[in-house]
């Protein structure tokens, strides 16, 4: 053990690789709670922060948000189980995605979700017939709106251009009609979501504002009465050089003054601000180890046991393009780095790179390297399949103990579910 090495809860990262192997995920239980809290402890009381599970769906993460108080977003069957399971209370879910098969229509309506977001009409027109069909009351239902204002700082935009996300303004303020024709579902609320990573407060407070004001707009001209509203979300963290963190005070202090004016029309109203990477990416480390430490035409590479087929995040997707997350040595952790490696994984494909010439201290055989602030869309957002790795281990560390929260895929895992065709 490396007197210098990065500590969770002061644990040793090599204990946790002895004991879980390696690659793995690790997550710090006390930084997504402090995260989660600091932020509730500045937003306005009327706002409830749910957490979207397509983030990091692992059961321990969402199951200590929601002892803490986040309600779930959830966009499959496997995801509303997981809330289920991790305690969250239906009245805390709410249920989206632009492409929802029947199945997944039935089991919401028979889970008695907080609310089923609609993103068609035709949709909505479906879920009506299909809510005709059972014997509970009216189903609740929030219409996800495609707004017609522009924002900007986003990192990949959700609204206010063409997008298959939700129904055109224009659109509903053209439906009047058939929200009265509607007998078994209960239009209650309004949803938007602009994008997601924004970095300046001033683009997160705009969009609220004009998301609540469009809210305000819609209720007047269509009679929805607005029971729920979900501004969305979209807070970003910063991975690269030259990012900086949100200014969180001048953000909740920007959202509630907005908010406060939309309660005293509205005190009835919930409203809900949806948040995934913000909430678990700082608390996750991806921990691979070096396999191999070796020079090609003057570049020094870094072999390690795990790469994009566990963090596709870090190299590829959305905006995430030839730039690094930040990277260090968690054997050598408090030396200060005098190389330059790009850091591979180990798949038989020269894509397989999670970092192009990062300065770390000297690395040998063994060390194991981190990718920080890497608990969203890890391995949820990555290829774990490809060339039959499977995916790692998860592994929470918990008022000091690590817990298996997750364990590695097997042999069995993998080839389970294959059949052989006799020839």
């Amino acid at each position: 053990m490396s007197t210098g090495e990065f500590r969770i809860q002061g644990l040793p990262i090599s204990d946790l690789a002895a004991e879980f192997g390696t690659p793995l995920y690790v997550y710090d239980a006390d930084v997504l709670r402090d995260t989660y809290q600091g932020l509730r402890d500045r937003m306005h009381p009327a706002v409830d922060i749910f957490l979207s599970l397509k983030a990091n769906p692992n059961i321990s993460v969402i199951g200590l948000l929601g002892s803490l108080g986040a309600g779930a977003e959830v966009s499959s069957l496997a995801e509303l189980e997981t809330a289920r399971r991790a305690g969250v209370a239906p009245q805390n879910t709410i249920f989206l995605g632009p492409g929802k098969t029947r199945a997944e229509l039935e089991a919401c309506v028979s889970a008695g979700l907080h609310a089923i977001v609609c993103e068609s009409l035709d949709e909505l027109r479906a879920l009506d017939d299909l809510a005709a069909r059972t014997n509970q009351g009216p189903t609740p239902v929030m219409l996800r709106i495609n707004p017609d204002f522009h924002t900007k700082g986003s990192g990949l935009a959700m609204g206010g251009k063409p997008r298959q996300f939700g129904i055109d303004v224009a659109h509903v303020r053209r439906s009047r009609e058939l929200l009265k024709s509607l007998r078994h579902v209960d239009v209650m609320g309004l949803h938007a979501y602009m994008g997601t990573r924004f970095l300046h407060h001033e683009d997160l407070v705009h969009n609220t504002r004009e998301i609540l004001a469009t809210a305000r707009e819609l209720s007047a001209e269509t009679g929805i009465e607005l029971r729920t509203v979900d501004f969305g979300g979209g807070f970003g963290i910063p991975y690269f050089d030259n990012e900086s963190p949100l200014d969180r005070d001048a953000l909740t202090a920007g959202i509630n003054e907005t908010v406060t004016e939309f309660h005293r029309d509205h005190p009835d109203c919930r409203l809900i601000n949806e948040l995934g990477r913000y909430l678990t990416a700082p608390c996750g480390t991806y921990v691979t180890r070096a396999l191999q430490v070796k020079e090609s035409m003057g570049e020094q590479f870094v072999v390690a046991d795990g790469g994009t087929n566990h963090h596709m995040a870090a190299v590829g997707v959305g905006s995430f393009v030839k730039r690094n997350f930040p990277i260090r040595s968690l054997t050598r952790y408090t030396e200060q780095p005098d190389r330059t490696y790009t850091i591979t994984g180990p798949l038989c494909t020269p894509n397989d790179v999670i970092g192009k010439r990062v300065a770390l201290p000297e690395v040998a055989v063994g060390d194991l390297i981190g990718v920080e602030r890497s608990g969203a869309y890890g391995p949820s957002a990555s290829p774990g399949l490809f060339l039959s790795h499977g995916f790692p281990a998860e592994v929470m560390v918990h008022d000091g103990t690590a817990h298996l929260v997750r364990r590695r895929d097997t042999l069995d895992d993998l080839l389970g579910k294959q059949r052989l065709v006799t020839f």
